[in-house]
């Protein structure tokens, strides 16, 4: 199976923080960005394998870095960093801007782990990503650090 570039499956998303979307200081909901991550994770899953159906198979980390707030925007970009034989690694990247001072600062970061499904139902083989950047190649290098993690983790009784 021929590869893809990693370049191939970024998917951007902008995101408007409402006021359904927040507590009572008026910052957006941890849940409600884990929505939003999901979703963009998805579509770069589905850009990458080709295949209109993705599972996630977990939510590998999320780090909430700084909150956004209402009126704020939210910027969502993810990359297919990694893959296996069905699944694929996907990074995104969550920044929030205030439009009025135009500041902007990384508000999200996370990895999680889709897994491409067949018609049938099953996860079938999705292509190699192919790195072509320094920041591309530094993601991929180090996803097999992150694979072996994820094992471990599994493999721990809890």
């Amino acid at each position: 199976m021929e590869g893809v570039p990693m370049k191939e499956s970024r998917t951007i998303q902008t995101k408007l923080v409402l006021p359904p979307d927040t507590n009572h200081m008026d910052s957006i909901f941890g849940g409600k960005v884990l929505a939003y991550i999901d979703e963009v994770a998805g579509i770069a899953a589905m850009k990458h394998s080709r295949r209109p159906v993705v599972v996630t198979a977990s939510i590998d980390s999320v780090d909430f870095l700084s909150s956004a707030h209402v009126g704020e925007v939210l910027g969502l970009e993810a990359n297919v960093t990694s893959t296996g034989r069905t699944s694929m690694e996907v990074y995104v990247r969550v920044t929030s801007q205030n439009l009025q001072t135009g500041k902007t600062k990384l508000t999200t970061e996370s990895f999680l782990t889709l897994v491409a499904m067949g018609d049938d139902g099953k996860p079938v083989p999705v292509p190699p990503v192919v790195p072509e950047s320094e920041g591309e190649k530094r993601f991929f290098d180090t996803a097999p650090a992150r694979r072996e993690y994820r094992k471990n983790r599994v493999k721990t009784p809890r």
